[in-house]
């Protein structure tokens, strides 16, 4: 993600930097102290987000705004201000945020996975958990070579990123027990599969896998689950009770999910 930081208090400006830095530690994140070196920089350079102060001297941040899409018109605006009467204005010029100050690292990411023109989450497998347990990349569903292949992949990003062993695997994934050598071996085909299916989908480094474990890399997950577990407002409201229904483990996850619910107001 290419982002810019437009501030005339250079300490503002490293604290927005920062943040992104963390969100995006991969991205390039440009800080600015004024307006002329934001319209310079947005002439020769591709901008994904901009952050922009709204009071600023020579050019404020709407007018600022309305500058900047000019030279790219899909660019996405996000003013950061502390000043809450600006809202109005802000959405005059089409923005796709508004923070208050001091934003902190959670208030940038919510921010970022609602904007306008989508930037964030480009680079993440893209996983919808709250009814049917689906995983798209590039906006395409992942293809998985059997229906236990996709089951391993549920069960794996229901445990946050806790490794989970191979024994448990297949308590999960057959009921009924059976040849337990059988099963270790079934279960090594179902993962080499799930792995070949990741990396047809250019996921293929979404794996952990330790001895006799395995587990999946949070951070390369666009999750509403995970959204959810961080009290994201917007993952809140589309929890309407139904948890990858097609599985019969996951359950006992919807007890927990609905206490969050209300402890949350009921829809965030």
């Amino acid at each position: 993600m290419n982002t810019i930081t437009v501030d005339d208090k250079q300490l503002a400006v490293n604290a927005m930097v920062q943040n992104m830095k963390e969100i995006d530690p991969n991205g390039n994140h440009v800080g600015l102290i004024s307006s002329g070196e934001a319209l310079r920089y947005a002439a020769g350079h591709p901008v994904d987000v901009a952050f922009l102060d709204i009071e600023m001297p020579e050019m404020n941040g709407l007018e600022m705004a309305a500058e900047l899409k000019k030279l790219q018109p899909d660019i996405n605006i996000v003013f950061v201000t502390g000043h809450v009467e600006y809202a109005l204005d802000a959405h005059a010029v089409f923005a796709s945020g508004y923070l208050v100050k001091p934003a902190d690292v959670s208030d940038v990411e919510k921010v970022l996975r609602n904007l306008r023109n989508p930037v964030y989450g480009k680079n993440k497998l893209k996983v919808h958990c709250f009814g049917n347990f689906e995983v798209f990349a590039n906006n395409r569903p992942v293809l998985f070579r059997r229906a236990k292949c996709k089951e391993i992949l549920a069960y794996l990003i229901d445990c946050r990123g806790a490794s989970v062993t191979m024994g448990e695997l297949i308590s999960i994934l057959w009921e009924d027990g059976g040849n337990l050598a059988s099963r270790n071996s079934q279960l090594r085909t179902f993962i080499s599969d799930l792995r070949k299916s990741l990396a047809d989908a250019g996921f293929e480094d979404i794996l952990i896998r330790e001895y006799n474990a395995i587990a999946v890399k949070t951070d390369k997950l666009d999750c509403d689950f995970y959204h959810f577990m961080e009290r994201d407002p917007v993952a809140v409201r589309e929890f309407l009770g139904e948890y990858m229904r097609q599985y019969s483990w996951a359950e006992e996850r919807i007890a927990e999910l609905m206490e969050i619910k209300q402890e949350d107001g009921g829809n965030g």
